[in-house]
C-alpha cells in the first residue's frame, strides 16, 4: 500500500508500478465495512469495480485509468487557474484533505464516461462513505456499527434466485459449512473437486446393484450435492473467483450426473440382469437437449431479455407469455411452483437419490424420463410462445448460435448448393432443421433400417438441411431451435441405433458405447456453451472440423452401423469414436480453461443447470 499526497504523486505511483498489475485507488477518508471493500475491490471477475470512495481497474484497463487522471487533473488546473491564477491547485497537502476532494468517484465516473465497464457491486446494507466532515464521519461509524457485516456475509453467499429444494434444504446449513472451509484455507476448487469425488463414490456404489449400495449412493449423491452448492458460496463468501474454478463448476456437475447414470445401468445390470442402459442414455439425452434449448433461447434473445428484466422492453414487444409470468411472480406460491416443474439440479438430484435408494434402476430412470420431459415440454412452450413477439437477434447472438449449431464442413459445404433463398420467412431455417432431423430419425425408427444403407442415405439428407439451414444468418424469432434441433437429430440417431441392433441380438455392449459417445458429444457442446457466457468466444474453428460436426458424426454413425450390423465391430466403432471425441475435447478445452484468455466467471444468474 502507498500513499499519495496528491493527484500528481498519485499519477507517478501509478506509472511506477507494473503494467499487469492491479491498482486500488481509495479516498483515505473512506468509511465502511472490510466487505464493501473486498467487494469493490477485489473481485477478479471485473476490470474495473467501484465502490463509494475506492476504485480498483486490472492491466487492461490501466492506460483508462492514467488517462482520467490526467483529465481529471486539467480540469482541476483549469477551474483553480479560473478562481485564482496565483494558487498552485498540486500544491501538496495533507493527506486528511486530499487535494480532490472524491477523486477515486470522479475517476470512476470518468472511466465510465469512455467506455469503460465498471462494475458497481451491489452493497445492501453494507456501508461505504466519505464523510466530508466529522459529524458525517461518526454517523457513518454509527451505521458501521448497526449492521452484522458476518451475517451479511453469510447471506451474500447463497445466490438470490435458486430452487426450492436448494433454498430451503441444503442453503441454510451450507453456508455456514462454507465459512468453515473459508476459515480452514480450503479453496472453491478443492470442494468442488471434493464434490466429484463423493459423486463417483455414489456411482461406484450403485455399480454394486445391493440394496445397501443404492441406499449409500443416494445418501452419497445428496452429500455430493450439498458440496456443490458449498463451492459457489464458498467462493462468493471469500471472493475466490478463478479461470480453473468456472471451468470445474461448469463440467463437473454434468461428469457427476453422467457417470452416476451409468453407475445405476451397471447396478441394474449385475443386481437384477435389467438392461436399462438406453433409458440411462435417454435421460442424458433429454436433460442435455433441454439445456441447449435454455442456452440457445437466452443467447438468442439476450438484449431483449436484458431489457424486460430491467423494465426497459419496449410494450408491443412483450408477449403474453411475459405478462403472465409477471402477474404469476406477484403470487409467492407460483415463483416456487414453476422453479420447482422445470427440475433444476437441486429437485434433481433429490428425485434421484430418493428414488435410488427406496426403488429400482428401472423405476429411477423412468420417473425421471417423465418428469424432465414435462419440464422440457414446459420450458420451450413457454420459450415458443415468448419467441412470437421478440425482436430478431444481433449479430453477435446470430454468430453464438451459429456456434451452438457445431456444423462441420458437410453442411457448410452442403449449404452453398442453390435450393433456398438467403432471405426467408421467420421460419424458414427452423423449418429445414426441422424437416432434416425429422428424416434422419424417422428412418432410423423404421422397422430394418438400422443397419441398412438408408440410414446413410437419411444421414446426408439431414446434413443437407443442416446446410441449408445456415445458409442465412441466424436472426430470426425462432432461430435458436437450431441447436436443439440438431442434438436430437444427432443423440436421438446414435440411441436408436444403437437400441435397436442391441435388442435384435446381433450386437453386444452397443448401448455403453454409445453412451460414452453421446456423453463426449455433450461435453463438447457444454464447452460450447460455457465458452459463449464467458463472452469468450466459440471454440476453435478447427476444434470443430476435426470433431466433424454434428452431421458428419450422425453420417459416420449410421455408416458404422450399417458395415458391421453383426458381432462387435459396431460397438468397437462407438468406443472408438467416443475415446477419440473425448480426447480431442477434452485436450481443447482444458488448454482453454487455465490459458490467460479464459474467463474467471460463476454462474451468478439461478438459471436451474
Amino acid at each position: 500500500m502507498r500513499t499519495a499526497e496528491n493527484a500528481a504523486e498519485l499519477s507517478r505511483t501509478l506509472a511506477s508500478l507494473p503494467a499487469g498489475e492491479r491498482v486500488a485507488v481509495v479516498d483515505p477518508r473512506f468509511v465502511g465495512h472490510r466487505h464493501s471493500l473486498r467487494l469493490g475491490l477485489t473481485d477478479p471477475r471485473f476490470a474495473a469495480a467501484a465502490i463509494p470512495g475506492a476504485l480498483t481497474v486490472t492491466g487492461p484497463e490501466r492506460g483508462a485509468l492514467a488517462a482520467a487522471l490526467t483529465q481529471d487533473t486539467r480540469a482541476r488546473q483549469a477551474a483553480a487557474a479560473a478562481a485564482d491564477p496565483a494558487r498552485d491547485p498540486e500544491a501538496a497537502r495533507p493527506v486528511a484533505a486530499p487535494p480532490a476532494a472524491g477523486l477515486a468517484d470522479r475517476l470512476a465516473d470518468r472511466l465510465t464516461a469512455a467506455g469503460v465497464a465498471v462494475h458497481r457491486p451491489e452493497l445492501g446494507t453494507l456501508v461505504a462513505r466519505v464523510p466530508e466532515d466529522e459529524t458525517a464521519r461518526a454517523q457513518a461509524l454509527r451505521e458501521v456499527a448497526a449492521v452484522d457485516e458476518e451475517a451479511v456475509r453469510l447471506r451474500s453467499a447463497v445466490k438470490s434466485r435458486d430452487g426450492f429444494f436448494t433454498t430451503h434444504f441444503v442453503s441454510p446449513y451450507s453456508r455456514y459449512l462454507a465459512r468453515w472451509c473459508a476459515r480452514r484455507g480450503l479453496t472453491p476448487n478443492q470442494v468442488t473437486t471434493a464434490s466429484l469425488l463423493t459423486a463417483l463414490i455414489a456411482a461406484a456404489c450403485a455399480a454394486t446393484g445391493t440394496r445397501g449400495g443404492f441406499v449409500a449412493a443416494g445418501v452419497l449423491l445428496l452429500c455430493s450435492f450439498v458440496l456443490d452448492c458449498t463451492d459457489g458460496q464458498l467462493a462468493r463468501y471469500s471472493l475466490q473467483y478463478s479461470t480453473l474454478g468456472a471451468w470445474l463448476d461448469a463440467t463437473f456437475d454434468r461428469a457427476k450426473e453422467y457417470a452416476y447414470y451409468a453407475g445405476l445401468a451397471l447396478g441394474a445390470a449385475r443386481g437384477a440382469g435389467d438392461d436399462v442402459w438406453a433409458l440411462a442414455l435417454g435421460a442424458m439425452v433429454l436433460q442435455t437437449v433441454r439445456h441447449i434449448v435454455d442456452f440457445s433461447f437466452n443467447e438468442a434473445h439476450r438484449p431483449a431479455l436484458t431489457a424486460a428484466a430491467s423494465g426497459g422492453a419496449d410494450p408491443g414487444v412483450a408477449a403474453p407469455a411475459v405478462s403472465l409470468s409477471g402477474r404469476l411472480d406477484t403470487i409467492g406460491w407460483t415463483v416456487w411452483a414453476r422453479r420447482m416443474i422445470v427440475l433444476p439440479i437441486g429437485e434433481r438430484w433429490a428425485l434421484i437419490a430418493v428414488l435410488t435408494a427406496l426403488t429400482t434402476p428401472r423405476v429411477t430412470f423412468t420417473v425421471l424420463l417423465i418428469a424432465s420431459a414435462f419440464a422440457g415440454c414446459y420450458t420451450t412452450a413457454g420459450r415458443l410462445l415468448r419467441s412470437r413477439r421478440l425482436p430478431a437477434t444481433t449479430p453477435e447472438s446470430a454468430g453464438a448460435l451459429a456456434a451452438l449449431t457445431d456444423s462441420g464442413p458437410l453442411a457448410g459445404l452442403l449449404g452453398r448448393v442453390p435450393a433456398r433463398a438467403a432471405s426467408g420467412g421467420p421460419l424458414t431455417s427452423t423449418l429445414w432443421a426441422l424437416a432434416g432431423t425429422v428424416l434422419l430419425v424417422g428412418v432410423v425408427l423404421l422397422p430394418d433400417v438400422a443397419g441398412s444403407w438408408f440410414a446413410p442415405l437419411a444421414a446426408l439428407g439431414y446434413a443437407f438441411c443442416a446446410g441449408q439451414a445456415l445458409v442465412a444468418p441466424l436472426r430470426k424469432p425462432f432461430d435458436w431451435l437450431l441447436p436443439p434441433l440438431f442434438r436430437i437429430g444427432e443423440y436421438v440417431t446414435i440411441l436408436v441405433l444403437a437400441a435397436r441392433l442391441q435388442a435384435e441380438g446381433e450386437v453386444n455392449g452397443a448401448l455403453p458405447g454409445a453412451f460414452g459417445l453421446v456423453a463426449a458429444c455433450a461435453y463438447h457442446h457444454y464447452d460450447t456453451v460455457y465458452r459463449l457466457r464467458g463472452g469468450a468466444g466459440a471454440p476453435p474453428r478447427r476444434l470443430v472440423l476435426a470433431t466433424g460436426g454434428h452431421e458428419v458424426r450422425a453420417l459416420v454413425i449410421t455408416a458404422a452401423a450399417a458395415l458391421w450390423a453383426t458381432g462387435q465391430g459396431f460397438t468397437v466403432a462407438l468406443a472408438f469414436l467416443a475415446g477419440a471425441l473425448a480426447l480431442l475435447v477434452l485436450g481443447e478445452s482444458i488448454r482453454f480453461w487455465i490459458s490467460s484468455q479464459a474467463p474467471a466467471v460463476h454462474d451468478e444468474s439461478g438459471e436451474p443447470a
